[in-house]
């Protein structure tokens, strides 16, 4: 049986927004319906999400001594809080990631709304360490816009038992994570920094890359990214506890084989008045400083490969504060940018592609990333249908096949045929028996007003082409490319509204 794991649902777009300072109005309102009633737990608890995210209160008061928590929905869509009354939080709030596991199997949870760490390398005898990154002992980048670098380990043959360790990097979010720049032919990029300070769109933390396997042990899998929450009241937002929504930490097992953390989240708060010096937190996971004499003797003889020190740590989040009136006067962590309350949302309609079937089986409408479409052994080439929105009508499609093994595949289609609502394109592609993680990338001109708009992200220059790319696990990213060829990623959700 084949098994492919597609990112068949890509929330690529939304729109640029501009407010001016008289269109604030003299009041906030939520919008709020109110119809999840007044929020007073007693004793910790864990909120499941509805489908949507968006919970509606009349008002919050949380306690001293409780913590709240959220289970993520199927769409793993940020925390939205909208109140119409005022928010108390001596107790805590939390979104946070989970750390990376030590068995090498599992990356770490994001919050609701972030994305999870890689999954850490398997053991593997050395005659399969290899710095190429198709070996079962590499580790797994970390999901998100952001995601860290996987760790890699191979053969030392100074050592009858060597093996040189490179650690996984930290996940990226407000800023690139730290580099982890090994000489010894395993260079890895830290995770690229991506959003705004607006937190429009609403959007969280990227996972740690896991780290890789050695002879007798598994690597630990990267920290989950934090996940991302929005408060809304119509009265006052009152923080003397904490709303929290880090990264989780990296992970070192005994071969000496490090993950990345996970980066911080996201954390906005919108109300009439903001008030109260509790903690307000999205810093990033963990952090392990390697340096390059570092060596451990546990099983045979390890060294890294660093020809210098490496921080694992994933990079802090961002954190919004609007209100008509801020009597807040502590620090949060990361510094939080503020201004008077902005719209909740953007408008406009987000651009889409979706793999929508495999094979001739669909794809299900809400893929979680593995194993979404099961189909027996076929001949090959498969075909692969796929559909945009909001993408000009011609583009072509790539396909990213990502075997169990060996070398990633890549397959385009002919320009897509249709409408700019919906145009639809096949992809033929050979795949190899197992499980594949299949993704799509579109690239399509943009001119005119669009052009224009976007300019204002790649630094005056006049932007030719988008780049849409598709996230396991999580929304899409966008890559601005200018008419001198530079790149700028931005988030896809600022492209809704744009036509090309």
């Amino acid at each position: 049986m084949n098994k492919w794991s597609p990112m068949a649902k890509m929330a690529l777009g939304a729109s640029l927004v501009c407010v001016s300072a008289a269109s604030y109005a003299a009041s906030v309102n939520s919008g709020s319906t109110g119809a999840d009633g007044a929020f007073n737990p007693t004793a910790n608890q864990v909120v499941v999400l509805p489908p949507s995210g968006v919970l509606n209160y009349t008002s919050v008061n949380i306690p001293t001594g409780v913590t709240v928590t959220f289970q993520k929905n199927a769409a793993n869509t940020p925390v939205t809080m909208l109140v119409s009354g005022d928010v108390t939080v001596a107790g805590i709030i939390d979104v946070s990631g989970k750390s990376g596991g030590g068995d090498g199997t599992m990356g770490g949870i994001a919050g609701p709304g972030g994305y999870d760490g890689g999954h850490g390398g398997m053991p593997a005898d050395k005659s399969v360490w290899v710095s190429s990154g198709i070996g079962p002992n590499i580790g797994r980048a970390g999901l998100g816009p952001g995601g860290g670098a996987p760790g890699v380990a191979f053969a030392n043959s100074i050592f009858t038992y060597g093996v040189v360790v490179g650690a996984g990097s930290g996940g990226a979010f407000a800023t690139s994570s730290g580099p982890v720049n090994n000489g010894s032919g395993c260079t890895y990029a830290p995770g690229s920094a991506y959003g705004n300070p607006t937190l429009l769109p609403l959007i969280g933390g990227s996972g740690g890359g896991g780290a890789p396997g050695a002879l007798q042990l598994p690597g630990g899998g990267g920290g989950g990214g934090g996940g991302a929450i929005l408060i809304a009241a119509s009265g006052t937002i009152n923080v003397t506890g904490s709303i929290l929504a880090n990264g989780g930490r990296d992970v070192q097992m005994y071969s000496g084989a490090t993950s990345g953390g996970g980066s911080g989240g996201a954390i906005r708060l919108v109300g009439a008045t903001i008030s109260g010096n509790g903690i307000i937190s999205a810093k990033g996971g963990g952090g392990f400083d390697i340096s390059a004499s570092q060596v451990s003797t546990s099983y045979g003889n390890f060294s890294y490969c660093t020809a210098a020190s490496a921080y694992t740590a994933g990079s802090v989040g961002r954190i919004r504060l609007e209100a008509l009136s801020i009597t807040r006067n502590a620090l949060s962590t990361p510094i939080a940018s503020s201004d008077q309350p902005g719209p909740l949302t953007l408008p406009g309609t987000t651009p889409t592609v979706a793999i929508t079937s495999i094979g001739g089986v669909s794809v299900p409408a809400s893929p979680t990333g593995y194993n979404d479409v099961t189909i027996a052994a076929t001949a090959n080439p498969v075909s692969v249908a796929v559909t945009t929105s909001g993408v000009t009508v011609g583009s072509t499609v790539t396909l990213t096949v990502s075997p169990p093994a060996g070398t990633i595949i890549s397959a385009t289609s002919a320009p897509t045929t249709g409408t700019l609502d919906k145009a639809t394109a096949n992809v033929s592609v050979s795949l190899p028996v197992g499980s594949n993680t299949i993704l799509a990338s579109v690239t399509y001109t943009v001119s005119g007003n669009a052009s224009t708009a976007l300019s204002q992200y790649t630094q005056g220059e006049r932007v030719d082409k988008v780049r849409l790319e598709s996230v396991l696990g999580g929304a899409s990213t966008a890559t601005l490319i200018t008419s001198t060829g530079k790149e700028f990623a931005i988030p896809a959700e600022r492209l809704a509204g744009l036509k090309g």
